[in-house]
């Protein structure tokens, strides 16, 4: 393998950057999520034991994940007041990107009434961003809303999707003068899954009739959001941050495997893109998972035991080439890695994680691939949903109680390597 980064195959402007999300880093947020968290932390403590003991380090997360204020982001490690610092972190790893989401819920807390102070904040974090030369990549939903707007029923009454596209039209009024790339919507598909298909997320729903019905209202306003942002500033990149699979089949010449995992791969990486294919410039892609299928119903990854992180989740890294392969056949538009990690408290795999995905980019751009940036999940350790605290993502370690930053072993190597393009 090779030890350095192909100067020949990442051009000068490519992206390298970190991700974070609001509600997961920025604290004191209050939205339907914040809120739900304060209603189940001790039903997520109590319950712990039987949804997360199969897991490979449940004796390192026990006592956390037992912990009802595991489940608080309460001030997350405060990056609204820190960002600055996080910036100058950052540019050390060498860093010319950035994606960040904005906070709805407090940009517009009541119907209609706009927080001049966050549009302020948020148009001082982009100018600090460009200060710093890094790439500002401005993600507008990261799963979290108003409280107001989920109690009118959220993305589930397409009435409501004129809320959203009222905050969009504020959002290119505000905060778009300065910032070349816009993401819509992230993980829509994730969303939808967990919040209105399984219920594990808030407003834990089990309805498959609803739960299409909130991934096609997520796919409208996506379509709407385009046309609002492109009539307001022409020059924008716009699209999604979707989480795709690199979808396998468990036997390579079984015919009904096969079939499986072609509907598989429909349903979770194409029905939703199909659907923005005209109103996206680039396709942004969250990848963490290899999933393989065997035909059976209901369809469910049979994935090898080893090797997997602190989530239990199967690692395969270099999973991600043909999944490039795939997403270059179908759209022929630029490539843009918007998530890509894992969790990993005891950093002993993400250096080879990073690494397998630069020769799996390498690869898949030497094959006419056009990836525009890389952004690792994530720049911080944070609060990581219904999980809690303990999943470690970051590149770079916090302390939630002292808010202390220590840059990891792997995320030193990361920098070094791209130093030397």
């Amino acid at each position: 393998m090779p030890e350095d980064i192909d100067k020949k195959v990442f051009p000068k402007d490519f992206m390298w950057g970190g991700s974070t999300a609001a509600h997961q880093v920025e604290g004191d947020t209050h939205n339907q999520w914040s809120v739900w968290e304060r209603a189940n932390a001790q039903r997520l403590a109590k319950s712990a034991k039987k949804r997360l003991s199969w897991m490979p380090y449940w004796k390192n997360i026990k006592n956390q994940a037992e912990d009802p204020d595991n489940y608080i982001s309460g001030r997350g490690i405060d990056h609204y007041n820190h960002y600055e610092k996080d910036f100058d972190i950052a540019k050390k790893l060498n860093f010319n990107a950035h994606r960040f989401t904005i906070e709805w819920s407090r940009i517009e807390p009541q119907p209609g009434q706009w927080n001049q102070e966050a549009l302020d904040h948020y148009r001082r974090y982009i100018k600090e961003l460009r200060a710093r030369d890094m790439e500002p990549v401005l993600n507008i939903w990261h799963w979290t809303v108003p409280v107001w707007f989920a109690n009118l029923g959220g993305f589930e009454k397409k009435r409501n999707l004129r809320y959203f596209e009222r905050f969009v039209h504020k959002v290119a009024l505000e905060l778009t003068d300065d910032v070349k790339y816009v993401i819509t919507l992230n993980e829509p598909n994730v969303y939808a899954s967990f919040s209105y298909l399984t219920g594990e997320w808030p407003p834990q729903k089990k309805s498959l009739l609803l739960m299409i019905r909130v991934y096609r209202n997520l796919a409208r306003t996506h379509r709407r959001s385009y046309y609002i942002l492109k009539h307001h500033r022409p020059s924008l990149h716009i699209g999604v941050a979707a989480q795709l699979a690199n979808i396998q089949a468990k036997r390579a010449h079984s015919v009904m495997d096969e079939l499986i995992t072609e509907w598989m791969r429909y349903f979770w990486n194409w029905w939703f893109l199909a659907r923005i294919r005209k109103e996206q410039d680039f396709v942004g892609v969250n990848y963490y998972f290899t999933d393989y299928y065997r035909f059976k119903l209901p369809a469910k990854p049979i994935n090898p035991k080893l090797p997997t992180n602190d989530l239990g989740w199967y690692m395969e890294p270099e999973g991600i080439y043909p999944l490039l392969l795939r997403i270059w056949a179908h759209y022929k538009k630029p490539i843009m890695i918007t998530e890509n990690g894992v969790a990993d408290e005891q950093d002993q795999y993400r250096r080879w994680w990073i690494e397998e995905t630069i020769v799996a980019m390498e690869r898949a751009m030497s094959e006419g691939v056009n990836v525009i940036g890389y952004f690792h999940w994530s720049l911080l350790d944070n609060f990581e949903w219904a999980y809690g605290w303990w999943p470690k993502f970051g590149l770079v370690e916090v302390d939630p109680k002292t808010l202390k930053r220590k840059i990891r072993p792997s995320a030193k190597w990361f920098a070094a390597q791209i130093k030397k393009l």
